[in-house]
């Protein structure tokens, strides 16, 4: 699936990074400097932010978090009922709806992450750990680096989860790595770049503070332990063509939504990454994190975490209120919002057909615009 170019070693040089699949989306030469320049050198300060929301945003209501764990587990229920009954040539449909229930349960993982599921930390704790076994996601470990993204949201050479490539760091890769990384854009193959994250960075306790390391080996002890009973049982129950059927396809599709999700959260043409020292940490969560709209079954499924500009204001919102936060943040603060966008084939298309590489305080070019600059030279 990863195919021979996003060979290990290539995965562990970019995806360590957290570069090879989330830092394109449209072609771009920043076009307002005043906008760079403010995200700098304005007094909006991210507590201004926090405080004009309504404080029923910040709620959390017990009843509105089970249900929605209710329902997603009924969804992810029926969608492997689908897959026992489904005709052959009606799998796609089967797998597609399955893997977007399952995504919703990372949502629920994800609140959980952020202490805003439940009051106790134990509860979080636990409901995250269970919600992620399914996808063999290390919980803390996720967590951790999550959390790190948000302190420094597009932060140049901070951001652990948004760092574009600069046209000086690929010319300075050897041939293959160039190939591999043109290969992985030029192709279309965004989806997999959840994939190559979760390999390589969840698992290496290594990657952690000292601190945490207890914490990341609980978590990645939970999930092997978990994989090494799952699968043996599916595989002995319903072969090979069971294990793909019943539990590869649908992760693939939720790394799709992964993968689809995180690039259009925080790259536009216009969103510039920042020097610390021009860094403003409110301009940067308002302006740098991009609202896309989705099909409606999928925003379902998905419990609207792609209401996602409110989720960067604070991270103590519930995602069922996140579409109550947006509305105050969309009265009160709409010019320092970034256009809203809608997801589509060609929205995706237009992320890797034109945005390769970043020049800083320029932004982004296409490989096809960088060739043609250097055969001029």
């Amino acid at each position: 699936m990863l195919r021979s170019f996003v060979a290990s070693y290539f995965l562990s040089d970019l995806v360590e990074e957290f570069v090879v699949f989330q830092v394109f989306m449209t072609t771009s030469i920043i076009n307002s400097q005043k906008l760079d320049d403010d995200l700098g050198n304005s007094d909006l300060r991210l507590k201004d932010i926090v405080k004009s929301l309504p404080r029923e945003c910040f709620e959390k209501n017990r009843r509105k978090a089970w249900t929605r764990v209710i329902v997603s587990v009924l969804m992810v229920c029926l969608g492997y009922y689908s897959l026992t009954i489904t005709p052959w040539f009606l799998l796609p449909l089967a797998w597609i709806f399955t893997g977007t229930a399952l995504t919703g349960f990372f949502v629920i993982a994800h609140d959980c992450g952020h202490r805003s599921f439940a009051k106790r930390r134990w509860v979080n704790d636990l409901v995250g750990h269970v919600f992620l076994i399914p996808l063999i996601y290390p919980f803390h470990s996720w967590r951790i680096k999550h959390n790190y993204h948000h302190t420094h949201t597009n932060k140049l050479d901070e951001d652990n989860a948004w760092h574009p490539i600069r046209p000086e760091v690929f010319e300075g890769w050897d041939k293959t790595r160039q190939s591999a990384f043109e290969v992985f854009m030029r192709k279309r193959l965004w989806w997999v770049g959840s994939i190559g994250h979760w390999a390589v960075v969840h698992f290496d306790w290594r990657k952690f503070a000292t601190k945490d390391q207890s914490s990341i080996k609980l978590s990645v002890a939970v999930v092997v332990l978990s994989a090494a009973i799952a699968f043996p049982i599916l595989l002995a129950t319903t072969g090979i063509w069971g294990f793909v059927k019943f539990w590869l396809v649908p992760w693939l599709v939720y790394h799709f939504w992964m993968s689809t999700f995180t690039i259009v959260h925080h790259t536009a043409a216009d969103v510039p990454f920042v020097a610390t020292n021009k860094w403003n940490e409110a301009l940067a969560q308002l302006f740098g994190t991009v609202h896309c709209d989705y099909p409606r079954w999928v925003e379902f499924l998905c419990h609207d975490i792609n209401v996602h500009v409110p989720h960067h204001i604070s991270t103590a919102i519930p995602s069922y209120n996140l579409r109550l936060a947006y509305n105050s943040i969309k009265a009160n603060w709409r010019p320092y919002l970034h256009d809203e966008c809608q997801f589509s084939w060609s929205l995706m298309k237009q992320i890797t057909d034109q945005c390769h590489l970043y020049t800083i305080d320029v932004g982004y070019e296409s490989f096809n615009e960088y060739y043609s600059k250097r055969y001029e030279v």
